[in-house]
């Protein structure tokens, strides 16, 4: 399983940008996709997942209302469609995946250890 992030960029205060995570060599009906971001000198930090069959969502708190994460089945692609972004969302992007997801319960998505599938990550910067 190959994933391939792209879409990062330099964006002001207040913009927007769309994150994309195409992934080959698999079927998904169990995968959890998630996003996760790493800001220099710190941890690296959930902000979504999604299960790929049923299209459910999850957001960490600093997020909600501002992204949305969804799936593109015919184009096997995750998105991360950001809005309203804010300084403190300046961080390297990855997407995730991990193919039982579907058979654990949400309450792990945001453990950066159960995704077995990392993509390259993007480079996010908000301007001020």
């Amino acid at each position: 399983v190959q994933l391939q992030a792209s879409g990062g960029g330099l964006v002001q205060a207040g913009g927007s940008l769309r994150l994309s995570c195409a992934v080959s060599g698999r079927t998904f009906s169990n995968y959890v996709m998630g996003w996760f971001r790493q800001a220099p000198g710190k941890e690296r930090e959930f902000v979504a997942a999604i299960r790929w069959s049923s299209g459910t969502t999850y957001y960490t708190e600093a997020v909600k209302g501002r992204f949305t994460i969804d799936r593109d089945n015919a184009k096997n692609t995750v998105y991360l469609q950001m809005n309203s972004l804010k300084p403190e969302d300046t961080a390297v992007y990855y997407c995730a995946g991990d193919p039982s997801g579907n058979l654990k319960g949400s309450r792990y998505y945001p453990r950066p250890s159960i995704y077995n599938y990392w993509g390259q990550g993007t480079l996010v910067t908000v301007s001020s």
